[in-house]
């Protein structure tokens, strides 16, 4: 399943890197409300929520159907600007009706693949969206209501909610992590010039791709839906708050944007889902289990496991293959002797690789 890109004919240019203010602080508010998502930054959500004035965090709680499941579109900049106020900037000038719609397709299991009537001129479209709403609860159902009845104060509303998060915690983020954003889309920018898309892509994340004899993006997730950046192009943000999100905006009459996780040193690169199905299904034997908790205490010979669990040597030569292809095992030589072991930091991290794998 995947989203793809039509790119065909699209001029390189067209194709652009570049951090977003107002895409990394609606990353963070995700964070924040959200906290489980993000293992990594669970830390920096504890400490940010704890100084949070109880007025602005009851505020974020109404609002926080435009971030939590999904974002909504225009939260995801097409064209980045320098600063957050630009960018809010160019979300007053979206109409009601494109604004009212992408927040409340915030609230849906999946974005509309074809272009959908106005819930503020549609009654069908308005009573779907507000019982959408009010399955999600009583904070969705209100919102939904109250932007439903009066679409110019609710704009306001956020906005000045945005602006309250800039001065409460975004500014001193984003002066620490802009520079680093920024090179990241650079390099990225450098890739895509020098060596093609496909360089380029292939940097962005493993879950991106590009299919050439076809001419589009390809992008691992959920769903199976196809957008085009004929004519407007398509842009990717690096976030540093997104991490493990790949978050996608593709809903018809949006230029297609990507968010993608900056490649921050130190931390391993997200692991294929492919992968971690394949380390699953290694461990999901009951003898491979045994085999991995003896070498989690040292290296062994295929013959010393041979003889510690009374089992044929071909037998367990088979076994060791499927976890060695899992990348669950090291090897190491002793004279004539290969010692297989298990890899800690991959076993260790089997569970965080899947969390990611699946939030993706």
């Amino acid at each position: 399943m995947s989203v793809t890109i039509d790119i065909a004919g699209l001029p390189p240019e067209r194709i652009r890197f570049a951090p977003s203010p107002l895409g990394e602080l609606t990353a963070m508010l995700h964070v924040l409300s959200e906290p489980g998502h993000h293992p990594a930054l669970s830390g920096w959500a504890v400490a940010t929520a704890a100084l949070l004035e109880s007025e602005l965090a009851d505020r974020l709680l109404e609002a926080e159907t435009l971030w939590r499941s999904a974002r909504a579109d225009f939260l995801i900049p097409g064209r980045p600007g320098l600063t957050l106020a630009d960018e809010l900037d160019a979300i007053d000038r979206i109409e009601d009706e494109a604004y009212v719609a992408a927040a409340l397709t915030s609230q849906r299991a999946s974005a509309p693949i074809h272009p959908m009537p106005s819930p503020l001129t549609d009654p069908a479209a308005r009573h779907l969206a507000l019982d959408i709403a009010r399955a999600r609860g009583p904070q969705q159902a209100a919102f939904a209501e109250l932007l439903l009845a009066d679409p110019p104060a609710v704009r306001a509303w956020v906005r000045r909610l945005l602006h309250d998060c800039e001065e409460a915690f975004f500014a001193d983020t984003w002066q620490r992590i802009r520079n680093f954003l920024t090179a990241d889309a650079r390099q990225k920018t450098d890739l895509l010039i020098r060596q093609g898309p496909a360089k380029a892509m292939a940097a962005v994340s493993s879950a991106v791709t590009l299919d050439e004899t076809r001419h589009r993006i390809v992008i691992d997730k959920l769903q199976d839906v196809s957008t085009s950046a004929d004519g407007d192009g398509v842009t990717f943000i690096p976030s540093i708050h997104g991490r493990p999100h790949l978050t996608i905006v593709f809903s018809p009459g949006w230029r297609p944007v990507v968010q993608y996780p900056a490649t921050e040193t130190g931390l391993p690169h997200p692991v294929p889902p492919e992968v971690v199905q394949r380390r699953l299904e290694a461990l999901a034997h009951p003898v491979r289990i045994r085999l991995c908790r003896t070498l989690s205490r040292g290296g062994h010979t295929t013959g010393e496991l041979a003889a510690f669990w009374q089992l044929s040597a071909p037998a367990v030569s088979r076994h060791l293959a499927v976890l060695k292809k899992a990348g669950l095992l090291t090897t190491r030589r002793r004279g004539r002797y290969v010692l297989y072991e298990l890899d800690l930091d991959t076993s260790a991290r089997l569970g965080i690789d899947l969390l990611e794998a699946v939030l993706r």
